[in-house]
């Protein structure tokens, strides 16, 4: 008998188990039913995430700037977003339903601009209680429930409008306001900041009426002509958002109090812009809304990744006239 080469038969035994390792890789890169092996898909991306917006309203073309930011930054930062909100800036209800809605679609953040701040505190306590941050903008709420807010100082901008205000009427004399509401944190806020700087720097000036129009221009425009009949020594009134810095135009053009009266809005817009290029408008202050959506998706992503969030984030505002209303680098925060 022939004696078996011991060589010979270990590279025997090498080819057959390349043989064996080949034929298992081949299984464990089989397709699958939907066409893809088991190794891509171990490796595939992992899902975006996805990010749930609720605005105030949709009735001022503010709240359209700001959704322009925010899918800027959708884009930019590879995230699904969902865009909703109430048929007013005063549908508290309606907004609260909102929100129950895109708590059940379990995102990666919900981001709030709260119509009224304690309305929403049961619903988001809800939502943080399931895991979910949450991001204020434009308006907050007075609870520790965001992980940031994003907005507008909106104290320092009302104060620049009452510095504008009493160099234009030469530091004397009765100013009213015209505020949209007094139960949400930009309304809180603006009212303060014009007041507060009026009796702290401007002793020769007298705030005599602070009226609620919920941001209507029909009753901010009732409420106008009121204040002028009731207040006849009046020098000047201060619209503290578009709503009611367009029903203060509509007023004062109404009651031909136009060349007696100075007047200063808040926010931007056509009709706004248009005033102030007449005459009948002295100046405005403007948020900058685009920034207000941008940098509020930009937050919720951040924290996604882990990264600490200042408790505010501030995003500028700005005073414009009649000498910079066209200026072509406002024009994407002077909205139309």
């Amino acid at each position: 008998m022939k004696k078996e080469n011991p060589k010979a038969t270990l590279c025997i035994l090498a080819v057959c188990l390349m043989g064996v390792m080949v034929a298992l890789n081949g299984c464990s890169s089989r397709p699958s039913e939907n066409g893809s092996s088991s190794n891509e898909a171990s490796t595939a991306a992992p899902e975006k995430l996805h990010m749930s917006i609720v605005a105030k309203g949709w009735q001022h073309q503010f709240w359209q700037a700001v959704k322009t930011g925010a899918y800027q930054a959708a884009e930019d930062y590879d995230v699904d977003i969902t865009f909703v909100g109430p048929e007013g800036d005063y549908a508290f209800n309606q907004q609260v339903v909102m929100i129950e809605e895109q708590i059940e679609t379990a995102p990666d953040a919900i981001i709030i601009a709260a119509s009224n701040f304690d309305a929403v505190i049961p619903v988001l306590e809800k939502a943080t209680d399931l895991g979910i941050p949450i991001i204020a903008f434009d308006s907050g709420v007075e609870v520790d429930l965001p992980v940031t807010t994003v907005m507008t100082d909106n104290h320092a901008a009302a104060a620049l409008a009452a510095d504008k205000m009493a160099e234009a009427i030469g530091n004397k004399g009765q100013v009213g306001i015209i505020c949209h509401d007094e139960y949400s944190m930009t309304g809180k806020y603006r009212k303060e900041g014009f007041v507060d700087r009026i009796h702290e720097a401007y002793p020769g000036i007298d705030v005599v009426s602070v009226q609620f129009g919920s941001g209507q221009h029909e009753l901010s425009e009732k409420l106008v002509r009121e204040m002028i009949q009731t207040y006849p020594d009046l020098k000047g009134i201060f619209g503290a958002n578009e709503g009611s810095a367009i029903g203060l135009i509509n007023g004062v053009v109404a009651e031909n109090a136009q060349d007696r009266l100075v007047i200063i809005g808040f926010d931007a817009g056509s009709q706004i812009k248009e005033a102030i290029r007449r005459g009948i408008m002295y100046g405005a202050v403007s948020q900058k809304p685009v920034q207000i959506g941008y940098k509020a998706v930009e937050a919720a992503y951040k924290y996604n990744k882990g990264e600490n969030l200042d408790k505010n984030i501030y995003t500028g505002h700005f005073w414009y006239d009649k000498s910079n209303v066209d200026d072509g680098a406002l024009q994407g925060d002077l909205y139309d």
